[in-house]
């Protein structure tokens, strides 16, 4: 049987928190002890990637959902205990709480060090005996059927990652430049479809193939995001396979603050950025200046198309090019800094 843990990293978002680890809990019970996925051989090349855990394809024993809180003041404490009482679920000590068949239970740490990538190496380390690894992130709502989605997927394939769709909920109306720039809307895929790379906001992993690959989060990426392309880069470059999951669904709720544009424009900047600098990482030292001045060249010309299509789209009253120009002309920036060492803004730094 597969022991699964749920991880919630978090900093300062009480409110967000609570809806989070609610929604969580209220799938949690309907996984444990359900019936038994149609196992698959696993998949992937690389590792000892054919030998599998002799947990795969069969139910769930027990889940665990772990809150981490990056701020040393707790502030996310209350709020996790009181979303597991409001739904009867007991609160776990330590990891090596007592367990059983069936069991679901809540436990709160603190990873003191700043930054994302530090909190999910956390999350890694605090699942030693366990086999399945969750992310989703605190201002997230999970839909109904996410969970078992994600793990039915897993179970009957035997990829070694599962993703699924992240679909925005705006607090307030946006306005038409950031709707029709479809700023936050995200690609997705038929269900089963390889991925070479994941975004860790709505993703599974199998923990056996994790440690025998001996994959981390990059801290260097902490404060500004990225770690979770790099993390599953390499995974996918160590044979693992990563499959869509497209009724895995989950609501990212955006608040008013993220709807500026300012915040969007920097937040493009940013992760054109991280991008070069995930390929800077994953390639060799002789690599990194052919890479290099790509970005460079590849910047300028998004600059000047970014820059003509925002002119266009605003001579002519249209949002929508207006918008996607500017999305393209902020991520030029973004990745013609990137070439020289600069362009990414420090999102998680605190």
């Amino acid at each position: 049987m597969n022991r699964l843990t749920i991880a919630i990293p978090t900093f300062r978002r009480p409110q967000d928190l609570k809806r989070a680890v609610s929604g969580v809990l209220e799938q949690t019970r309907e996984l444990v002890g359900g019936p038994s996925p149609e196992a698959r051989e696993p998949e992937g090349d690389a590792v000892g990637a054919a030998d599998a855990d002799e947990g795969t394809g069969r139910g769930v024993s027990d889940v665990e959902v772990l809150v981490i809180d990056n701020d040393a003041q707790r502030t996310g404490r209350e709020a996790a205990l009181a979303a597991a009482a409001d739904a009867g679920m007991p609160v776990r000590s330590s990891a090596e709480a007592p367990e059983g068949p069936g069991a679901v239970g809540l436990r709160y740490v603190v990873e003191k060090r700043p930054g994302v990538a530090a909190v999910r190496n956390r999350a890694l380390d605090e699942t030693g005996g366990r086999n399945l690894l969750v992310f989703i992130d605190d201002d997230e709502e999970p839909e109904p059927g996410w969970l078992a989605a994600l793990v039915g997927l897993w179970a009957s394939t035997g990829c070694q990652a599962v993703a699924g769709p992240v679909i925005p909920v705006y607090d307030v109306e946006p306005e038409a430049w950031v709707r029709q720039g479809e700023f936050f809307v995200r690609r997705t895929w038929p269900t089963g479809t390889v991925r070479p790379v994941a975004a860790s906001n709505c993703l599974l992993l199998d923990l056996g193939f994790v440690r025998r690959a001996g994959l981390r989060f990059d801290e260097a990426f902490g404060a500004t995001g990225g770690e979770d392309t790099l993390f599953t880069r390499r995974l996918s470059a160590a044979g693992g396979v990563i499959r869509w999951c497209d009724e895995a669904r989950v609501r990212d709720h955006v608040p008013a603050s993220r709807l500026t544009r300012p915040w969007i424009l920097r937040r493009q900047r940013s992760h054109a950025a991280t991008s070069v600098r995930v390929e800077l990482a994953l390639a060799g030292g002789g690599a990194q200046p052919a890479i290099r001045a790509r970005a460079a060249a590849g910047g300028l010309a998004r600059i000047v198309v970014g820059g003509l299509r925002t002119a266009g789209g605003t001579l002519i009253g249209s949002p929508r090019h207006a918008a996607k120009g500017a999305r393209l002309l902020a991520r030029g920036r973004g990745i013609l800094a990137a070439s020289v060492g600069g362009g990414v803004h420090r999102e998680y730094d605190h």
